[in-house]
């Protein structure tokens, strides 16, 4: 029942966040950028002005799917950012943008971050395979309800990590939005607004992982020896 009433929260707070994630978003892609750039064309020129030479911009399928992947340096933009010539459109491509500087530059965070990728595909394949086996052996073999915990740690770990990341590469795609005149003193504070509406998505996550880490761990403190 505990669980129950965790998840249900957390749910709700995430739904909350992502329903006005998407409102925002829809409405400040309305909102033209300042000199009419694309998404593309923004992600574009500030990886130049960054001095990262060796990262493509590229077009992916999907609604705010938009993401930095490291492993082939390549900015991924969904076809609404990569196209859009908007605020919210702005904001994203500088946001991943900002990742990609951070990969140039061996931003401390995101190298943690990379390194716990292996591990923590591994944790999530079989974390709750384990610890559905440990809650029904708690009585009798707690010591497997005890590696599950072990393995969810590493993914609320992971969770909150990833936090100064995002965080990191907002104020980085801010700090450029705002200095290369891509942004105005009107347009500016949404594109803030935007990329912190973003960023709660983060919190709310790594907040659900971490409680959900505290009720397994009550289980296990409140096993019948």
């Amino acid at each position: 029942m505990a669980y129950l009433l965790i998840f249900g929260v957390f749910m709700l707070l995430s739904w909350a966040v992502g329903a006005r994630l998407k409102s925002k978003f829809r409405e400040y892609s309305k909102i033209p950028v300042n000199y009419g750039l694309s998404g593309r064309e923004i992600a574009e020129r500030m990886l130049r002005e960054s001095g990262v030479d060796d990262v493509k911009v590229v077009s992916v399928q999907g609604e705010l799917s938009d993401h930095y992947n490291p492993m082939t340096k390549t900015v991924n933009l969904s076809p609404d950012v990569y196209h859009g010539r908007s605020i919210s459109a702005a904001a994203v491509a500088a946001h991943e943008c900002g990742h990609a500087v951070q990969h140039a530059t061996a931003y401390a965070w995101l190298m943690m971050r990379s390194k716990l990728v292996p591990v923590v595909s591994f944790a999530s394949k079989w974390v709750q395979w384990v610890l559905l086996g440990g809650i029904l052996l708690v009585n009798t073999f707690p010591q497997l309800l005890l590696a599950g915990i072990v393995l969810f740690a590493l993914t609320t770990l992971f969770s909150f990590i990833t936090l100064p990341v995002e965080i990191d590469a907002s104020r980085r795609a801010i700090s450029w939005l705002d200095g290369s005149g891509v942004a105005t003193t009107a347009t500016l504070p949404k594109a803030q607004e935007a990329l912190r509406l973003a960023a709660y998505t983060y919190v709310v996550a790594a907040l659900a992982s971490l409680a959900t880490l505290l009720y397994y761990i009550m289980i296990y403190l409140g096993r019948r020896d």
